[in-house]
């Protein structure tokens, strides 16, 4: 039999057996998915929503992080720009809930657009410009009403931690000690010695010879220096530019646990802390329905606990993103279940940012080794779990890529056409040796490829509150293959099942002592399909004890079920 008609069967088959999975489960009421997936308004910046408040847009989305120059090039120089991600927006989103050609995300996240020295963007030496490469302000504000009208909300980078050395400021304050800017940096006049973190050089050579400069990341990115709050103030008005006269929806904040250093002490200092949530409150001053998201590279819970409730509105769960891939690699759930039920106990509303892999990681395709089967399972593992979901572009097709950094940020494989559908030119950088045949055009043609999968997951989420807004409550199985949990909303409640394993169940227990449910009976319902699923019952304490009798679960494959009281 072909690839194709293979992949087509195993699909089929996954489908059948979510529904054959049917037989007695815990309790949940169903609701009608929402007629448009419309951007919510916010809550109370930082406060706990009750029982029939509003979500924060942040919170019940699902976010897209694009690398412009490698999105999509409009006027054929090889580097994609402002204009090119306008031309994409349908793509991402066409404000349509009865199309399927969309992926149906509803946030942006733009890797660095503001001025600097190279291709990357993260060392800025203009702020309030956009970079040149890219286009200029007057597109980026014809990009935000296009965006908003979808239903797409755009948050950028800010990288607050440095600048580049051939910023302006740093310039300045290098070549001459009386510089108004001199204190914007930290220098030294003699090499205090101490290496970086993770055991880098840290103090670099000035050009003149006439002492050194702190830069955690390169030489070529000096520090700023918040302890002067003229620089604080500075920060402030790129935020208030950005946010009013440019109308962007919030940040993402790079390299936050780096910003304030206490001599060697060089993460995670208190007055980093205390320096992040005044910068956050400013931030939701200016703009109350604003989004921050910050950068705790490596972060645990025992790490983000120090940066929750009140500094910024979520920070990336890297310890969740690496057990992701583990559990969809291994096939274990448990250590994944383990991560994801202390960032719910420990971390306020479930206030923390989930993903796969990002721009400076191995891309999810290699790390799971092109096991488009293993990619479906951490699509679906990432998509019905708590937290903010970030998908890295490129990563609904199974993109490849691996370290130096331009080959984890290669072009976007649109079509196996001339420029790979990215340019009519030369791309910046040459894209992935499978750029033939790895292209949103021949998956969006395949309803068993990962695409569909992730649009799918994606519109599922949307429109639906317990996915997008829900709380947690773990569930246990009797395989360490399955991973089963509750999403509670009010009106709704849901059961994800998901067989992280290379073989089908067969028969499953699945029993929980606080599901998180009311006690009843309850008939299923499959979201995805929308036939109903056999019956539940829940009793009177909320435990789960019924036996779920199903022909099989099929090795990486789940199912979100919808329980309505009978």
């Amino acid at each position: 039999m072909s690839g194709r008609a293979a992949t087509t069967r195993r699909f089929r088959a996954h489908l059948i057996a979510l529904l054959a999975l049917l037989l007695a489960l815990p309790s949940f009421a169903a609701v009608a998915a929402p007629a448009t997936p419309v951007v919510s308004p916010m809550a109370s910046p930082g406060a706990t929503p009750q029982a029939g408040a509003a979500v924060p847009w942040w919170r019940s989305g699902v976010c897209y992080e694009v690398f412009v120059r490698s999105f999509f090039d409009s006027n054929g120089d090889g580097v994609g720009d402002l204009d090119g991600l306008i031309e994409k927006l349908d793509y991402l989103n066409d404000g349509d809930p009865k199309t399927t050609t969309d992926l149906g995300v509803t946030c942006l996240w733009l890797m660095p657009i503001m001025q600097a020295e190279s291709d990357h963007g993260y060392d800025v030496t203009d702020y309030f410009k956009v970079e040149r490469d890219y286009g200029t302000n007057a597109d980026f504000r014809r990009l935000m009403p296009e965006a908003h009208k979808r239903g797409i909300r755009i948050i950028i980078d800010l990288v607050l931690n440095h600048t580049s050395d051939q910023n302006p400021w740093f310039i300045d304050a290098a070549s001459n000690p009386q510089s108004p800017y001199r204190d914007w940096y930290i220098f030294s006049k003699t090499d205090p010695g101490y290496a970086g973190p993770w055991g880098e050089q840290v103090w670099h050579p000035l050009p003149n010879g006439q002492g050194f400069y702190y830069g955690i990341f390169d030489k070529s990115m000096p520090d700023l220096n918040y302890r002067d709050p003229a620089v604080t103030a500075e920060m402030k008005k790129v935020a208030q530019y950005w946010l009013t006269t440019m109308d962007a929806d919030g940040f993402r904040l790079d390299a936050v646990k780096h910003l304030i250093e206490d001599g060697q002490v060089q993460e995670n200092t208190p007055e980093t802390l205390a320096w992040l949530k005044d910068y956050g409150g400013y931030v939701r001053q200016v703009k109350p329905d604003s989004f921050t998201v910050g950068e705790v590279s490596g972060a645990t819970t025992d790490t983000l606990e120090q940066y929750e409730p009140d500094l910024l509105d979520e920070y990336f769960h890297f310890v969740f993103a690496q057990q992701t891939l583990n559990a969809a690699q291994i096939g274990i759930g448990r250590p994944w279940s383990q991560v994801l039920g202390g960032a719910v106990d420990r971390l306020p509303d479930e206030r923390f940012a989930t993903f796969l892999t990002n721009h400076d990681q191995t891309r999810t395709g290699t790390a799971l080794n092109g096991n488009v089967d293993a990619e479906k399972m951490a699509a679906f593992l990432l998509l019905t779990a708590p937290g903010t979901p970030f998908i890295y572009y490129g990563e609904e097709i199974g993109m490849m890529g691996t370290k130096p950094d331009p080959r984890i940020r290669t072009p976007m494989q649109w079509s196996g056409g001339p420029g790979g559908g990215f340019t009519t030119g030369t791309p910046w950088e040459p894209p992935q040796a499978d750029w033939r045949t790895r292209t949103v055009a021949a998956q969006r043609a395949d309803p068993a490829s990962l695409w569909h999968t992730y649009q799918q997951l994606v519109t599922l989420r949307v429109a639906n509150p317990a996915l997008n807004g829900g709380t947690y409550a773990p569930l246990q199985a009797n395989s360490v293959n399955v991973v089963a949990f509750t999403r509670t909303a009010p009106g709704q409640q849901v059961l994800v099942i998901a067989n992280l394993g290379r073989t089908p169940t067969g028969n499953l227990t699945i029993t929980g002592a606080q599901s998180g449910l009311a006690s009843g009976h309850y008939s299923l319902r499959d979201l995805l399909s929308g036939k109903e699923a056999g019956t539940l019952d829940v009793g009177a304490d909320g435990s789960v004890t019924k036996v779920m009798r199903a022909s099989q679960l099929l090795d990486h494959s789940g199912v979100v079920l919808s329980l309505e009281p009978d």
